[in-house]
């Protein structure tokens, strides 16, 4: 990521995100949790938790049911 680009609290969420979606391939190492955890407040991480599920949910209902975005439609 470019420098000064996202906050320190931003970089975490996309670290939790991406190894959250990738479960299968990262099975969500303890040092993440960690990092995730050392920002977040137990409900903050849960939440956000909570919301990638809920993205990667839509995202694979609306590719294996062959739903493209409204604007590209």
């Amino acid at each position: 990521m470019k420098p000064g680009l996202f906050t320190e609290r931003e970089k975490t969420a996309l670290a939790w995100a991406e190894t959250v979606t990738r479960v299968a391939d990262t099975h969500v190492p303890d040092e993440t949790f960690a990092a995730a955890a050392a920002i977040f407040e137990e409900k903050e991480l849960a939440d956000l938790t909570i919301a990638i599920g809920l993205m990667n949910a839509f995202n694979r209902l609306a590719i294996s049911l062959r739903r493209a975005p409204a604007h590209a439609a």
